[in-house]
């Protein structure tokens, strides 16, 4: 059995699951008359209280645009939108909130990099180098980019456990190498990379790094400094914020030197038909009135995070995940897809002659959430040669509990598929 995110704390504290749950009100409801049992935590986890009644809040008494306004309302929503990105900061154990951009999520901050920071930089000839298990929005940016520049993209390869061939990957680094994009844990196999060491392999050659974080906020500790990476990027709906909020962190000296990636309020200084002056950062990145509320709530999701014993949520997940993969290993013709030594709360499978999308209806009428398809890993998935997989995902408020009653409900579409 692969170890998980959660080995090294095995001895921290119990959770107090009920007062957890307790703070998450859409776990009280039932789906097909049957208690809802959530494991699609990985696609998007679900909100907590403090997150809902932040963004509630912001709008019954300080609704009003940021950086702009000289009245009470405007003065207070600005105070709690930059509060917002202090709280980003501290996640991250970044330098400064210069330092920190906001975006609408994971997807806009790797392209703001390509279009912004490598652009200008790269041509025929240059190469970008990524790894074989990435998300689409960590492939596709770069693709367009290639196409743009007449540069090349290269593609470290994984073994059968899903795992990155760390040999493999530094062969391919080299003086042509203008940026390695990476994902810190795997969304479609829960593979957590070794971020530090693939920063230190590339700092030898002095290449820059982009970390792909959306998955590892709600699970790891992140400090940007000690990974000593040049750009982090993650989306606050993973990590139990709201949808359409992310953000990008970059070295402030990568920032300070990339141009604007769009145009428009807020992001200057001064307009004159004869030229423009731009803001400072982090401003000049965030063109239009921002996600307030978003980013308010992205606030309250940190602070949610920094409430709750991380140590113990680890290791609570891997038993999730331990539990999880030894039921599912009982299925005749299942086969766990991403076993690697390294794991986040992440169980995919594929069951022969059993099309995911099929099992994920039929649980689903147990009141069971669970994630079908490519899971926006559609590489991933050619190399392990299948269509697609059905993914449980796990967060801090799922219990073993409800893996009996998911275990039972794949047995229901089994019985009625094979």
């Amino acid at each position: 059995m692969s170890t998980s995110i959660g080995d090294q704390g095995a001895a921290a504290a119990e959770l107090d699951l009920a007062a957890i749950r307790a703070q998450f009100p859409v776990l009280e409801r039932q789906v097909h008359g049957k208690p809802l049992v959530y494991f699609d935590s990985a696609a998007t986890a679900q909100r907590p209280l403090a997150v809902i009644e932040a963004m509630d809040r912001f709008y019954r008494h300080s609704n009003a645009n940021v950086h702009r306004g000289v009245h009470q309302l405007s003065v207070e929503a600005s105070e709690a939108f930059e509060a917002a990105r202090e709280s980003a900061r501290r996640l991250l154990n970044a330098a400064s909130t210069r330092e920190v951009v906001f975006t609408r999520g994971t997807t806009e901050a790797i392209n703001l990099v390509a279009q912004s920071f490598l652009r200008p930089e790269i041509g025929p000839g240059d190469e970008i180098l990524i790894t074989h298990m990435e998300h689409h929005s960590n492939i596709v940016p770069w693709q367009l980019l290639c196409e743009q520049t007449g540069a090349e993209l290269k593609v470290a390869p994984i073994n059968q456990h899903g795992e990155l061939m760390l040999d493999a990957f530094e062969e391919l680094l080299s003086e042509r190498t203008r940026l390695v994009g990476v994902v810190h844990v795997s969304n479609a196999l829960g593979t957590i990379n070794p971020v530090a060491e693939i920063c230190r392999m590339a700092r030898r050659l002095d290449i820059p790094v982009l970390v792909d974080g959306a998955q590892a906020t709600p699970h790891l500790k992140v400090d940007v400094q000690a990974l000593d990476c040049d750009f982090y990027c993650l989306s606050a709906h993973k990590m139990y914020g709201p949808t359409g909020i992310g953000l990008l962190w970059g070295r402030e000296r990568h920032l300070e030197a990339m141009p604007p990636w769009q145009g428009g309020g807020e992001m200057i200084l001064k307009v004159s038909f004869d030229g423009t002056t731009f803001n400072e950062l982090p401003h000049k990145f965030e063109a239009g009135t921002p996600n307030i509320a978003g980013a308010i709530g992205l606030g309250a999701a940190v602070e949610f995070l920094e409430s709750v014993d991380l140590e113990a949520v680890a290791a609570h997940e891997a038993r999730l995940l331990a539990t999880a993969s030894e039921r599912l290993l009982e299925f005749p013709g299942l086969k766990l897809i991403g076993t690697a030594s390294a794991k986040g709360p992440v169980a995919s499978f594929a069951i022969d002659g059993v099309h995911a999308n099929d099992i994920g209806t039929i649980v689903d009428h147990a009141g069971v959430a669970i994630r079908t398809g490519h899971h926006c890993a559609m590489p991933a998935m050619q190399f392990f040669g299948v269509p697609a997989t059905a993914r449980a995902s796990f967060g801090m408020y799922n219990t073993v509990e409800e893996i009996d009653v998911f275990i039972d409900a794949l047995k229901t579409a089994c019985a009625m598929l094979r």
